[in-house]
């Protein structure tokens, strides 16, 4: 049976050297979420098979693209964790080449199917579909990055957003059938296509996130 738990001292470098580099994130890219994403990640290795430190490794790495450009941090990311030759203590060159292709795989957007199990295991893990959370973030990303907004501009940025990658015809796409996010999702569309519904979630956690 394949181990569900990466080796130790790869766990202390990713822990000391990597981790902490996400405090310098906005809130919806921070510790809470990497933390996460490797912890499902984890849960899919042992699921598929797939070997655990390459995918613990993947999911560690894979928003330290967020220190660049946000539209191509998944390219940055990949190319970070390339260069990263500590990483040599633990992977060969091939290893190397697609973890760094399953960083730059892992985006949302991405109009192609990752190019390995190491990019829909990441890929996936990064989809927290839970409604709560799909909102919260959402939020928290328009109020870090778009300060000058009101709060009608921001309802209105959330809705697209909504409307534009979770709805039955956004652009977000599942790779691990079975997976928890397939019951997420229809859960969330379900919100979605009911503006007063949708209205409600927006009110509660904007008023969340700024209250003192």
């Amino acid at each position: 049976m394949k181990s569900t738990i990466a080796s130790l001292d790869l766990v202390e470098f990713i822990e000391t050297q990597i981790l902490p580099q996400y405090a310098q994130f906005d809130r919806a890219h921070n510790m809470e979420h990497v933390t996460r994403v490797i912890r499902r990640s984890l849960e899919l290795a042992a699921q598929t098979g797939a070997d655990v430190d390459m995918v613990y490794a993947i999911a560690a790495y894979h928003d330290l693209g967020m220190s660049g450009p946000r539209a191509v941090h998944h390219i940055t990311g990949g190319r970070i964790l390339s260069e990263d030759r500590r990483l040599r203590r633990w992977f060969n060159e091939e290893q190397l080449r697609i973890m760094r292709e399953a960083v730059e795989d892992h985006r949302a957007s991405a109009s192609r199917a990752p190019r390995s199990i190491y990019g829909k295991i990441v890929a996936e893990a990064d989809r927290d579909i839970s409604p709560e959370t799909v909102f919260r973030r959402t939020v928290q990303f328009g109020l870090a990055n778009y300060p000058e907004m009101n709060r009608e501009e921001h309802w209105q940025r959330f809705r697209e957003h909504m409307d534009n990658k979770y709805s039955a015809n956004g652009y977000i796409r599942l790779w691990i059938p079975g997976s928890q996010n397939e019951k997420q999702l229809a859960e969330l569309r379900n919100i979605i296509a009911n503006t007063t519904l949708l209205r409600q979630q927006f009110d509660k956690y904007y008023e969340e996130e700024l209250a003192p």
